[in-house]
């Protein structure tokens, strides 16, 4: 492989990892919990990030969800228990300071 394509891959990889890096830093610490919460309990099924697709494909991404229902809907859905999502879905209420979590993180996929 000559030298100058070996550089463009690791200038690329760079770039992509300071972009990563630079999304960590900016995320708020709300962001940040939504992440981890949505990571222990919610990416078996769901797409969690900007890009790949759901591991369970009736179960939908993220990142479109609030084109479906609207994030203030969703608050209330996470208050209630949500039973109407995906059929394997189990049913669970979130806590208010999960709901604002979660709620940040989704924002921050739109």
């Amino acid at each position: 492989m000559p030298v100058s394509r070996i550089l463009g891959v690791a200038l690329f990889a760079l770039a992509m990892t300071s972009s990563a890096m630079e999304s960590a830093l900016a995320a708020s610490p709300a962001e940040l919990r939504g992440r981890a919460f949505a990571q222990t309990n919610c990416s078996r099924c769901h797409s969690i990030d900007r890009h790949t697709p759901s591991p369970l494909a009736i179960a939908p991404p993220f990142r479109t969800l609030h084109k479906k229902y609207p994030l203030d809907t969703l608050a209330e859905a996470f208050a209630e228990g949500i039973d109407t999502g995906h059929p394997t879905m189990p049913m669970f209420t979130l806590e208010p300071d999960q709901i604002n979590d979660l709620l940040s993180f989704l924002k921050s996929l739109k």
